[in-house]
């Protein structure tokens, strides 16, 4: 049985194209290995979310969402790391470990991971599988707050920023477990 999968694109190209500004971040760099402190604890990680900074966003933004998704999990739908919903445009940046649960403050909270938390969850793909992307995105929106709640899935949460991004920043670093 061949178990060869071929690489899944990057979900942002397959949306509405929108204009992008910067996101930058001390712990993580665009093709980059992750540090083992951003990796899940079952992997021996500190599961801690990395330092994460934007600006140049559009002047109408209202709020943003962070999401990291590795779209290379073994799945047909990738795998949900992290969804931060309704941060307050005054907040642009976010210190390492600000993923775990009640950490953003203004109103901000995080909808259920794929592990089932609502709080960042490290890497973790599968021994010996290609290196996975894990794109960490600040999406600037054009709303106050999404009407949602903590009980919401990423995927409603993903379907509500197809109509309110006005712009989208992405740092892809990327993990790979070896063995």
């Amino acid at each position: 049985m061949n178990l060869e999968r071929a690489i899944a694109p990057d979900p942002y190209d397959l949306l509405p194209p929108v204009p992008a500004f910067t996101l930058t971040s001390d712990d993580v760099r665009d093709g980059e290995q992750l540090d083992d402190e951003f990796v899940h604890s079952s992997l021996g990680g500190g599961d801690l979310s990395p330092q994460l900074a934007w600006s140049g966003f559009p002047d109408a933004t209202r709020s943003f969402v962070i999401t990291c998704y590795d779209p290379d999990a073994p799945t047909t739908s990738g795998f949900w790391h992290w969804v931060l919903v309704n941060v307050p445009v005054s907040v642009t940046q976010l210190p390492r470990g600000a993923g775990k649960a009640g950490s953003v403050e203004g109103g901000a909270f995080a909808v259920r991971n794929d592990y089932g938390t609502q709080e960042y969850g490290g890497a973790a793909p599968p021994a010996g599988d290609r290196p996975h992307r894990y794109l960490f995105a600040v999406h600037a929106l054009d709303v106050d707050k999404l009407d949602l709640t903590p009980d919401n899935s990423p995927a409603v949460v993903g379907f509500n920023l197809t109509f309110h991004t006005l712009a989208r920043a992405v740092i892809r670093p990327t993990y790979q477990v070896k063995g």
